[in-house]
Formats: structure tokens, C-alpha cells, sequence
């Protein structure tokens, strides 16, 4: 009954607009969790590097480095939700390297032309690449009280909801950098310029207080330094003991939200230039 479906799906028979919709994008998410399923390597790359990041740089800047916020956390645990950013953005990429492959092998190109809305292909993709997200940042959450960041079902349900928001903005601006890219080795290239800066200038290594100024704007226009400071207040929730200078947590949530729209809609767009053959 499934591949019947699936069938139809690609094919061009007529169905409802909404099953033709729903069933798109679940077909598309599950083709990405099992590609992830498959690859051990990449579960291992996208937690792993992190992971190390986290340990190695947060125990040699242990004790030269102040995060400027009194007596607030030591720099291992000040770091810790950059570290969790870092792999949701290398989640993201791995996610997003499939748009890449899936044109250059042609699977993409049957996509485009079924009868489908480019809304759902965006979506499919992101829903996919932000679930495989979100369980790599769980996985890590287990090491929080290590660094002594207590774990309540408030602050855990918190940062799931605030993981979620985070892994649909990262993974809606890799598909709209993937979408345009024809190799997988010009797409690395362009995230490695673009997207590590944004995490470097996020508040994940220092905070905003203790930046130089033009650093500090720089910072504030940045909207990943918003997710990062959601992501450090639900850690935290509701006692939001450590702080910056950044507006309250549903400012940085509506920031945030707002980013992922822009680039689900901006990625839609992308798709639909390229049914119409101007993109």
C-alpha cells in the first residue's frame, strides 16, 4: 500500500492537495532519517568533533579565561551551549549536504517536476535534517549536570522546545545555501566562510558584555547569537542566572522564529524558480 502510494506520489496521479502535501514531506523527512540511520560515520563526526571542541578548549581556557559575568559560570560550562549550537550547525550541513547529492544524481530534478508545492520539498528536507538535530543536541544534554547545569522536566522541555526552533532556522538557511551550490566541495566552502563565523561572533566562545564595540555589533545583528542566548536561558529555566547583554528570552525566541520562517519562505522560493525554470 505504501509504495502504491509513493507511486502515485511521484508520478502524477491525482490525489487531495492536502494528502499530496502531508504525504511529500513525511516522505522526504523519512528518507532523510534513514540516510542518517545508514551512516555511522556522520553520527559520530557531528557529535564527536563537538564534543572533543567542548572538553579540549573548555578545560585549557579553564583558568585564564573570565566570562565577564561575575561570579557565573566556569568557562567549561559557559561554553557548553555553543557546543550544543555546534552541532546543530553541523547537523545542518550534514543534513543539507543531500540537497546537494540528491540534484547531482537526479533524484532532486524528479522531485521538483512531480506534482508537488515546493513548500512541501522545503519542508520534508528541514523537518528531516532539524529531527536528526535535535536528537544529536539531546545526546549531549546528557552531559549538562557534568558542568553543573541542573536539569529540571521545566528546563528540559524548555530546551527541547528551544532545539527544535534553532535546528528549523540552521537547517533552512543550509538548504537555501545547498540549493544554489552544484558540488558538495563549493558548498563546504561557502558554510565554512558563512556559518562558523555566525557561531564564533555568538556568544558560544565569549560573551557580548566583554567584546569590543564594533565586535559587539557585529554580534547583535547576528541572529544565531540570539539562538544562543535562548538556548543558555532555557538551559537555566526559569532561574535565568546567567545573562548578557541581549534582550529577554521571548525576544530572542521571536528573533530566532522569525530567522526560520524568512528561510523556510526564502527556500520555497528557490524551489519555485527553479519548477518555473528561472532558477
Amino acid at each position: 500500500m505504501s509504495r502504491t502510494r509513493d507511486s502515485a506520489l511521484w508520478s502524477g496521479a491525482t490525489m487531495p492537495d492536502r494528502p499530496i502535501l502531508l504525504l511529500a514531506i513525511y516522505s522526504l523527512w523519512k528518507r532523510e532519517i534513514l540516510r542518517f540511520v545508514r551512516d555511522r560515520n556522520r553520527l559520530m563526526g557531528s557529535i564527536l568533533q563537538p564534543l572533543l571542541l567542548w572538553v579540549l578548549v573548555g578545560s585549557g581556557f579553564r583558568g585564564s579565561f573570565s566570562t565577564g559575568i561575575g561570579d557565573g559560570p566556569t568557562y567549561l560550562e559557559y561554553i557548553y551551549p555553543g557546543t550544543m549550537m555546534l552541532i546543530l550547525l553541523f547537523t545542518a550541513i550534514f543534513s543539507t549536504i543531500s540537497v546537494v547529492e540528491d540534484r547531482r544524481e537526479g533524484f532532486m530534478q524528479s522531485v521538483v517536476v512531480a506534482p508537488i508545492r515546493s513548500f512541501a520539498i522545503v519542508m520534508g528536507k528541514i523537518l528531516g535534517g532539524t529531527t536528526v538535530a535535535v536528537g544529536e543536541g539531546l545526546v549531549f544534554l546528557i552531559l549538562a549536570p557534568l558542568v553543573d547545569i541542573p536539569i529540571t522536566p521545566v528546563s528540559f522541555l524548555a530546551t527541547l522546545g528551544t532545539l527544535i526552533l534553532i535546528a528549523i532556522s540552521m537547517t533552512g538557511l543550509g538548504f537555501k545555501i545547498a540549493w544554489r551550490m552544484e558540488s558538495t566541495a563549493g558548498f563546504h566552502a561557502i558554510m565554512n566562510l558563512l556559518l562558523l563565523p555566525m557561531w564564533l561572533l555568538s556568544g558560544a566562545f565569549f560573551p557580548l558584555s566583554g567584546a569590543p564595540e564594533w565586535l559587539a555589533w557585529v554580534m547583535r545583528i547576528n541572529p544565531m547569537t540570539y539562538a544562543t542566548a535562548a538556548l543558555r536561558r532555557v538551559l537555566y529555566y526559569p532561574d535565568a542566572t546567567v545573562t548578557d547583554s541581549l534582550p529577554d528570552l521571548p525576544v530572542c525566541l521571536a528573533i530566532t522564529a522569525l530567522f526560520g520562517v524568512v528561510m523556510i519562505v526564502w527556500s520555497a522560493i528557490a524551489v519555485g524558480d527553479r519548477e518555473r525554470g528561472t532558477g
